[in-house]
């Protein structure tokens, strides 16, 4: 239904990959500093990377690029972002048990933050006024202030009123989230991950919390207003080129294209041609412009 690959009877390629690099590493470490009887590396690089070193001819105006490769790494298949379409993301919404759990879930797809930077939010992080929530960047871990919308603060202010009249904590540097029932603890990512499993199991799908995110970034680069170099920085982004994964389609809108494409070609073949205008009569010209009439 979402498009996530489910998990096979062999191992994955970006298993075998990670466990490629994982043993080349090991065996250069031994091989570099002597340690065993080792002469060679199982694991050795691809032939026409060998004598080159990496990057020495990198363009500084260019993002780098993986230049050492192993000759038994398997080939990575490139993943497009999954988003989730309005239609089920209102299924999901619905399917929710709580105000506070409808107030994460609006926060997440309004502010593209990451699922751990918005389960660590402080409650004087929440600034309705500017309509704003500042997170901890994962990382750098920067304070920025995140833009948000009005219905996320709505949800906020609904779970944290009948939060508090039950006894939640209440501090601008108390946790933004937590648990539904005493003790009280702040919400933890394992907890807000089964509460949107729980969700996903009423529509028997698999999205993930990261693919609230993506559906973030999609509805903000939809937008042709947004300058892509500010959804960057919403997003957290070192490079603006991590941006082009989201402007590979995906084979479902590569189809839907295509028949909307059929469908308007049909339509122009079907409409009726254009009709022509009468010319204008001689005689009405001739009054008009003070001529001799013939």
């Amino acid at each position: 239904m979402t498009g996530k690959p489910t998990i096979g009877s062999k191992y994955a390629p970006n298993t075998r990959a990670h466990c490629e690099t994982v043993l080349r590493s090991f065996y250069d470490f031994h091989l570099e500093h002597n340690t065993g009887s080792l002469l060679v590396n199982p694991f050795p690089l691809d032939r026409s990377r060998r004598s080159a070193r990496a990057h020495a001819h990198h363009n500084p105006d260019k993002e780098h690029k993986r230049q050492h490769t192993g000759l038994y790494r398997p080939k990575i298949p490139k993943r497009i972002p999954r988003r989730i379409p309005d239609e089920k993301y209102t299924e999901v919404f619905a399917g929710l048990r709580s105000h506070r759990d409808r107030a994460l879930l609006a926060f997440w797809v309004a502010t593209g933050a990451r699922a751990e930077e918005l389960l660590t939010a402080k409650q004087g992080g929440a600034i309705v006024g500017q309509q704003t929530l500042g997170v901890i960047r994962k990382g750098t871990r920067d304070y920025q202030e995140l833009p948000a919308t009005p219905d996320a603060f709505v949800w906020l202010r609904l779970y944290q009123e009948d939060a508090w009249k039950k006894g939640v904590p209440r501090g601008r540097q108390q946790p933004l989230w937590w648990t539904l029932r005493r003790p009280w603890r702040p919400l933890e990512y394992d907890a807000a991950r089964m509460m949107f499993n729980r969700a996903n199991e009423l529509l028997g799908a698999n999205w993930t919390l990261h693919d609230l995110r993506h559906t973030a970034t999609f509805l903000m680069l939809d937008d042709p207003e947004m300058p892509p170099v500010y959804v960057q920085h919403i997003l957290g982004h070192k490079s603006l080129t991590t941006l082009d994964v989201y402007n590979r389609p995906t084979r479902d809108d590569v189809i839907v294209a295509g028949l909307a494409h059929h469908a308007r070609q049909e339509q122009r073949r079907n409409d009726p041609p254009a009709t022509v205008e009468p010319a204008y009569n001689p005689n009405s010209l001739s009054v008009l412009f003070g001529r001799d009439m013939p």
